[in-house]
């Protein structure tokens, strides 16, 4: 015989369902009891919801009495984002209205869904609390490289302040000072400053491999989370969203919102790339590709116009007037001649050299030598090579010296040199004194260490991210694109953006939700002030159309 103990609690604590099996079970037999019992335990184990006072006594026991919640949820592989940052407040006058703001400045942690942590994503946000977050547009910026920091657009265009530079593409005398920016974009939006993997403050977790970071879809990949992570965490998913390029940044950008569509269904309101590149055939001189001259050409004439290099009947035009002039002359005679090779007549040859000439003012003989085809470092040593002085690839404005006058090419960029120290030093000091934020690490502005970038993902064909943009921008028929170009760009010309985007293949009717500019400036336009005005003004207005505001 079976005997069979059951622990009740006392009647009095019993619920009517309770009572109910008690009064039960005394009516049946002990046989069944056995399989009863078993049934029940079974059924207590499997997470069964009978509410009995067993049950709910073992569950009371796995509750953490600091949070309230179960065991199994505090197992939850992710429960929360991890984020660690320093906070602080700030104030300005925007537009003759004072805005205050809040800093958030630090780390958030890159999980996989496994919580196995990747990366410790460095960034710095920019947000005005007080006001509605779910109609408040959010802005996520970042620079190129590859291996770029976003402390060019922070620190010289959008944040609230900035490293003034002279108009006149002189150098900074050091030490080096911010200044209150009344061109920042604060009024108009949050800001997220993003610095990529093995950029600013970010680096990978212990024992992960830099290369998962390292590549164009990988790089995507990265950045793409951060966004879907950062909107999650400050609960942003309402917010009107963008997000900001430069340089490569164009390209991070074009496979960004096609990526965030796919990926996670997250959409935007606008895009904005400031002298992008997106398409690499645009840029990449080499035999076999003739499309660089052709893009080139206009920023040569731009040039040698601000240079005083062109003769009297050119110089005496607005530069815009010269540029078109070698626009034209690009996409037709020059072109022509191009195209056709050895197959050109000798004086076909000899009138595309002339004209050439007259355009960018490069001697026709060095032009006829070169064959029709001057790459851009070969540009920069020649243009000013009487006067011993070489012009710059970032800003074609500034002027270097060579130690040798009878080379080929430049051996380096005077612009690139006259930006990179001030935008460190006042990084550096920003962080600590206005920030508060301590980080023994080197804060890397710009880095080979990305290196080598993969670019597998466009074997065997230029890298491109023009079907990207696209795709993304058919996809989600109100996402507006914004382009600024400067005529002083020798990195990325604006001709090549031109370029790109008549060779989009987008429809007809989308065609109006682009927008580009030119401007009086380089690769960074915004360190000119004239062109910074210009660019704060439109923006604004863009922004508001992008959100559908009156």
């Amino acid at each position: 015989m079976i005997s069979l103990t059951f622990g009740w609690p006392n009647d009095n604590k019993l619920t009517t369902e309770e009572m109910t099996i008690l009064v039960m079970l005394r009516l049946i037999p002990t046989s069944c009891l056995v399989i009863l019992c078993l049934t029940f335990e079974v059924a207590h184990v499997w997470g069964d919801d009978s509410g009995t006072a067993s049950a709910q006594a073992t569950s009371d026991q796995n509750e953490s009495p600091e949070d309230g919640k179960h065991q199994d949820e505090r197992e939850s592989p992710i429960s929360e984002f991890k984020v660690s940052t320093v906070l602080t407040e700030g104030k300005m006058v925007l537009d003759g209205q004072e805005i205050e703001y809040t800093v958030e400045t630090g780390m958030l942690t890159q999980a996989s869904d496994a919580a196995d942590e990747k990366a410790s994503v460095f960034f710095i946000a920019y947000r005005r609390p007080t006001l509605d977050e779910s109609n408040r547009p959010v802005t996520f910026a970042f620079n190129g490289g590859p291996g770029s920091s976003s402390v060019w657009l922070h620190l010289g265009m959008l944040g609230p302040q900035r490293i003034k530079l002279p108009d006149d593409a002189s150098f900074l005398r050091p030490p080096y000072k911010l200044a209150n920016n009344p061109f920042s974009l604060l009024d108009v939006t949050d800001l997220v400053f993003i610095d990529p993997v093995s950029t600013g403050y970010s680096r990978p977790a212990k024992d992960e491999e830099k290369s998962q970071f390292h590549g164009y879809d990988e790089d995507v990949r990265s950045v793409g989370q951060f966004i879907h992570d950062w909107t999650s965490h400050y609960r942003r998913w309402e917010s009107p969203k963008f997000i900001f390029g430069e340089s490569y940044g164009g390209l991070r950008a074009a496979g960004l919102a096609r990526h965030l569509q796919s990926r996670y269904n997250l959409e935007l309101n606008g895009v904005v790339v400031i002298s992008g590149a997106i398409n690499f055939q645009t840029l990449r001189f080499g035999n076999g590709n003739d499309l660089p001259y052709v893009c080139f050409l206009p920023t040569y004439a731009a040039t040698a116009w601000y240079h005083k290099a062109l003769g009297v009947e050119l110089q005496a035009l607005p530069v815009a007037e010269v540029v078109k002039l070698a626009e034209e002359f690009a996409y037709g005679q020059y072109a022509d001649t191009l195209l056709r090779g050895s197959a050109a007549s000798a004086e076909q040859l000899q009138e595309t050299a002339s004209e050439y000439s007259r355009l960018t003012g490069i001697a026709q003989d060095y032009v006829t030598r070169s064959n029709l085809r001057i790459s851009m470092p070969q540009f920069g040593k020649e243009l000013l090579r009487v006067r011993g002085k070489t012009t710059g690839r970032f800003d074609s404005r500034y002027l270097g010296m060579d130690r040798s006058g009878i080379g080929e090419s430049t051996e380096y960029d005077p612009s690139g040199a006259a930006i990179f120290g001030p935008f460190t030093a006042t990084m550096n000091q920003y962080l600590r004194e206005v920030l508060e934020y301590e980080q023994p690490r080197t804060y890397e502005i710009l880095t080979g260490n990305v290196q080598p970038w993969n670019y597998d993902t466009f074997t065997g064909r230029y890298v491109d991210g023009s079907e990207a943009l696209r795709s993304a921008m058919t996809a989600n028929p109100y996402l507006r694109l914004y382009v600024a170009c400067g005529y002083y760009d020798l990195a990325t010309p604006h001709f090549a953006m031109q370029y790109t985007l008549d060779h989009l293949g987008l429809e007809t009717a989308l065609q109006s939700n682009i927008r580009v500019s030119r401007f009086e400036g380089g690769h960074m336009m915004y360190i000119y002030e004239p062109a910074m005005q210009r660019l704060r003004s439109e923006l604004v207005d863009w922004y508001r159309d992008a959100v559908g505001s009156p």
